[in-house]
């Protein structure tokens, strides 16, 4: 005797989230740039993911790059204990 095909849930529509550097017009990440890169830092000092910043992996490894070298050159901190 055949089995029914499982059934599957309806698939919900993804929600993309605002691309933050098109909607304020910017077109080089700096690594100098504290303001802007504590925004896509945690209360703990990680980085945050894509996933939850809403930006294209392109970008997300310049912010990630940018973050690195700000830590290197002591204008962001590698932690807050």
């Amino acid at each position: 005797m055949a089995r029914p095909a499982p059934r599957q849930a309806p698939q919900r529509p993804v929600k993309r989230k605002d691309d933050f550097f098109r909607k304020n017009d910017i077109t080089y990440i700096d690594y100098k740039d504290t303001e802007l890169l504590s925004r896509f830092i945690s209360d703990r000092g990680k980085i945050r993911s894509s996933r939850v910043t809403g930006i294209n992996p392109q970008q997300q490894k310049l912010v990630a790059q940018a973050i690195k070298n700000a830590r290197e050159m002591a204008l962001l901190p590698y932690s807050t204990r």
